[in-house]
């Protein structure tokens, strides 16, 4: 059955008519078309850009709940979720059609005690970076997940974030990745792995807190991404509360929390491309892609720019077109211009995923 939509379709803002058939838009009359909608703001299927389906705040979590954590994104809006590492294997979601697609990106690559505890594949030799990639590139969907730096409790009280790859080998982490025909991003909090990393070539970098003005030049000039978390950065104060054992890296954190929204801004400001994420699973609930637009408005990004970070502009970084002529149908309609105001996208008036009305 084909459906009728008309209304303002973002991010052209041209009112127009779009027809669904066969789970795909068409800009040509369908014949005999039930109309859904005749009013209202179109918007590309929202992106969450860093997000873990199959993780929990206790860990690693099952098939039947890992669904649940993907409903409630697919309710906030997301369509599309680049699920930055997971021990599970979520293949079995992407087979359904209600909900959101998934771009996985394998397990974390990280080293023993150098991260969360049963999400990664650690690594005891460095040297067996490239190897672990090349595994973890053919068993995700075009995207590898590093752990890029994390506190070394070697150190005993002195211990901080500190980078977990010599530089030669990211850089050939980073090459097999690439003829593979995968991108390759890392956590990163701190500012010491950060020249490494890009010196290396990786595509992208998560959270970005510990970013100076020269490694946002180079981010810049190299197109490198940046997915800040921003709502994710929030719990850093509490982290720190929770390691008074290692003092030197408790007041890193703190000072690269009171920090954030003007080091965001400024790679904003550079022009280093931002896109939305959330974070979620772990310490972060699903479906809260909406406080991560409004906190990219906060630190300087426009209305319409927050929103592309989290629809059109992710949707292209990541491969996936928007609502032109032949492409999916995915998309959310809002009753109001939400690039007025933001909160708007809180009250999705229908989700249209795959050509379906699933709410």
């Amino acid at each position: 059955m084909a459906l009728h939509f008309r209304g303002v379709v973002l991010p052209d803002g041209r009112e127009r008519d779009l027809w669904v058939v066969n789970g795909r838009v068409r800009t040509r009359p369908a014949p005999d078309a039930t109309t859904v909608s005749d009013r209202g703001y179109l918007v590309p299927g929202l992106v969450d850009a860093h997000c873990h389906v199959g993780v929990g705040p206790s860990g690693p979590v099952d098939l039947a709940e890992a669904e649940e954590q993907a409903i409630a994104d697919r309710d906030s809006g997301v369509l599309l979720i680049r699920d930055c590492g997971s021990p599970l294997d979520t293949r079995p979601l992407q087979e359904r059609l209600d909900l959101p697609r998934i771009i996985r990106a394998g397990r974390h690559i990280a080293r023993p005690r150098r991260y969360i505890r049963y999400l990664g594949v650690d690594l005891e030799d460095p040297a067996l970076l490239p190897a672990a990639v090349a595994e973890q590139a053919a068993q995700g969907d075009g995207w590898v997940k590093l752990v890029g730096d994390w506190i070394d409790r070697t150190q005993g009280p002195a211990a901080d974030l500190a980078p977990l790859w010599p530089d030669d080998v990211l850089a050939e982490a980073v090459r097999v990745a690439h003829e593979a025909g995968a991108r390759v991003t890392a956590h990163v909090f701190g500012e010491d792995a950060l020249p490494g990393l890009l010196a290396a070539g990786i595509d992208c970098i998560e959270h970005g807190t510990g970013l100076t003005d020269d490694t946002i030049a180079e981010m810049a000039s190299r197109g490198t991404a940046l997915v800040p978390t921003l709502i994710n950065i929030e719990n850093f104060p509490s982290i720190a509360d929770s390691a008074d054992r290692f003092p030197t890296y408790a007041a890193h954190m703190r000072d690269l929390h009171a920090r954030v929204r003007d080091t965001i801004g400024r790679a904003v400001e550079a022009g280093v491309p931002v896109y939305a994420g959330t974070d979620a699973g772990g310490g972060i609930k699903h479906g809260r892609i909406v406080d991560e637009i409004l906190a990219l408005r906060e630190v300087g990004m426009s209305a319409e720019q927050a929103i592309g970070a989290a629809s059109w502009a992710a949707r292209r970084w990541l491969g996936w077109p928007t609502l032109d002529d032949g492409d999916p149908a995915d998309f959310v309609v809002y009753d109001t211009d939400p690039r007025d105001d933001l909160k708007v996208l809180r009250e999705p008036a229908r989700i249209v995923l795959r050509g379906r009305v699933v709410r």
